[in-house]
């Protein structure tokens, strides 16, 4: 990280040549580069354009300009908990300042970080939990930059993540055996000292949050779906207008020529446990 005050720098010849996925990186203003310095960035020629190295250079001079949070998140030692939280509340389109042009969002910019903070990652998961299952333009989810920078800080930083990305969630869908599942999994991860593996057991536990996602969803559907045709036997001022069996409303609701469709297209098993 580049602090804010810094001064104008000039970056050398063939200085980020290998960064092929190049992005958390923000340049002070004054600053320029040599013809080839940034040969082979190809995720930063692809957002900044094939102009040379000035494009990306005040492209990456502008970086936040355009996201607030991201910059704090960014420059997140000078940055309070306070500033964090009145920054998101004074945002008038804050839906179109989540996620930067290279698909990041704030959560990637501080766990991009060497040392992200506790408080700053807390105002976050606050405000927007579900942006943890959103991946950056390089496909990776936020929390793979805790899982791969292992120290004690990140493993609490990681903790957090996985209990409000997961865990709560299961437990507001009322799913228990999900929930303990997961749990299993979350312990698992946060247990495991080698980095391989650790990252082995981290996408596990991410594909079966995913499956559990797709089953939830398609159960909502299907209730949806139910309580649609079940209202048929209602007249528009609420007086029952005819007797409809429960068992047989979701029987014909449609959801036997729904489902399975979508059940497809998402992957899930035909039999449930």
């Amino acid at each position: 990280m580049v602090p804010l005050d810094s001064q104008p720098i000039k970056i050398g010849e063939d200085a980020f040549g290998r960064c092929i996925t190049l992005a958390n990186l923000v340049l002070p203003q004054g600053s320029n580069a040599m013809e080839n310095s940034f040969d082979g960035c190809a995720l930063l020629k692809d957002r900044f354009g094939e102009g040379g190295p000035g494009t990306i250079v005040t492209g990456l001079i502008s970086r936040f300009d355009d996201f607030p949070v991201h910059k704090m998140c960014y420059y997140h030692f000078s940055t309070t908990a306070q500033e964090l939280r009145q920054c998101i509340e004074n945002q008038e389109e804050v839906e179109e300042s989540l996620v930067d042009k290279f698909g990041m969002t704030a959560f990637h910019v501080l766990f991009s970080n060497a040392e992200p903070r506790g408080e700053l990652l807390q105002v976050l998961l606050n405000k927007f939990p579900y942006l943890l299952g959103w991946k950056d333009a390089n496909g990776k989810l936020a929390m793979e930059y805790l899982v791969t920078n292992w120290t004690p800080e990140n493993k609490i930083l990681l903790e957090m993540a996985l209990q409000s990305w997961m865990l709560s969630r299961l437990t507001s869908w009322g799913a228990t055996s999900w929930t303990e599942a997961m749990k299993s999994k979350v312990q698992a991860i946060l247990a495991e000292d080698d980095k391989k593996r650790r990252k082995i057991v981290f996408f596990e536990a991410c594909a079966i949050m995913k499956q559990y996602e797709n089953v939830e969803a398609t159960s909502i559907l299907e209730m949806a779906l139910w309580k649609g045709h079940l209202k048929r036997g209602w007249s528009n001022d609420g007086a029952k207008r005819q007797a409809l069996d429960r068992g047989e409303c979701r029987c014909v609701c449609g959801s036997n020529v729904v489902i399975p469709s979508v059940v497809m297209f998402l992957g899930i098993a035909t039999t449930r446990s």
